[in-house]
């Protein structure tokens, strides 16, 4: 074996601890003299060492470089990817750079390749997870799951789909942006402007390809949201992630997008909103699991129609499942109360 460099090193020292430490995310912040290093786990962002000057701007060449960034672009944000072994596990690791204060900070989100997360582990109430696999019975129509980055959106569509697959074929399509896990039996499309494949252009030539089940990765616009429905409205069963505080703020957003009422309640087969909750265990190992605020059926049609007080005090609304985790010991009386 080679020796490593010392920006080598330093990247594996890094990884290694923020793999042992089960984070998400690293976020390096460059200010004077020093670089704090801050990992995210289970959702609270902690420090973990600061970096001087010359270590970060070491480091942060090596990751440009390694992920194929442009190393003398200083000026614009940059992203990369690039695949880490650590002892048995792989984990792909999405860069993005960002220019401020004369520096450039970085951002790596760590995706583990390996972990096959189902989903009666990911949900709190085991029969959220049964309620939403019963959509994915559906030959056509619209699914969409909303949340802030972070909730767990992507991770819960990779979940449903492997579990739908195991069950049954069909000729599945992804269009991601990156791709963060490789499945098998699936085909994924790794969305790339650059390149001139879009979501609008991926989706296209996806159709031609006779899918079942499509998966956008993220609607994040107008023509994004406007393809997604007119294939779900063609025969296919299209399953997206939009950006949303919660099922009826998605509602207002794809409103806002110029879709019409009429669209949603043509298409749209349910919402499921997504939140995380720490739970309240009595072992070392912090552990979070998903709630979920569903919007379906009679509910869904009342949302669209402009009747907000619907879900107010449904069974499936946020503040009644959070009463429901706290009131059966799951989370503390503090999480209840932090909304």
């Amino acid at each position: 074996m080679h020796p490593l460099n010392p920006a080598e090193t330093l990247s594996q020292q890094l990884l290694s601890i923020a793999i042992k430490s089960n984070a998400t995310d690293i976020h390096f912040y460059p200010f004077k003299a020093n670089t704090k290093v801050y990992l995210r786990v289970n959702g609270t962002r902690i420090l973990y060492k600061s970096l001087t000057m010359s270590q970060y701007k070491l480091l942060l060449t090596y990751y440009k470089f390694t992920s194929g960034m442009d190393i003398g672009e200083i000026r614009k944000p940059q992203n990369g990817i690039i695949t880490h072994f650590h002892k048995s596990k792989t984990v792909s690791l999405r860069l993005s750079t960002l220019p401020v204060n004369h520096y450039e900070s970085l951002a790596i989100r760590l995706l583990p390749q390996d972990d096959t997360l189902s989903l009666e582990h990911l949900f709190l109430f085991q029969q959220q997870f049964q309620k939403v696999k019963q959509w994915m019975k559906n030959k056509a129509g619209l699914i969409l799951f909303s949340g802030p980055t972070g909730s767990g959106k992507t991770t819960t569509l990779y979940a449903l789909l492997q579990s739908v697959l195991e069950e049954e074929s069909y000729q599945t399509i992804t269009l991601e942006d990156p791709i963060e896990k490789n499945i098998h039996d699936i085909l994924q499309v790794q969305v790339n402007e650059k390149a001139g494949i879009t979501y609008q252009s991926g989706l296209k030539a996806a159709l031609r390809h006779d899918p079942d089940i499509i998966m956008v990765g993220e609607i994040r616009d107008q023509q994004t949201a406007r393809f997604a429905l007119e294939a779900s409205l063609t025969g296919h069963l299209v399953l997206s992630t939009i950006h949303a505080k919660d099922t009826e703020g998605t509602i207002q957003r794809l409103l806002e997008m110029g879709l019409t009422p009429t669209n949603l309640q043509q298409s749209l087969i349910g919402i499921s909103s997504i939140q995380l909750l720490p739970l309240s265990t009595y072992s070392r190992k912090e552990q979070r699991a998903a709630i979920l605020e569903i919007l379906e059926n009679k509910l869904l049609e009342d949302v669209i129609s402009g009747k907000e007080r619907a879900l107010k005090n449904s069974i499936y609304s946020f503040q009644h499942l959070r009463k429901k985790a706290f009131l059966y010991g799951f989370i503390s009386k503090d999480t209840f109360e932090d909304k």
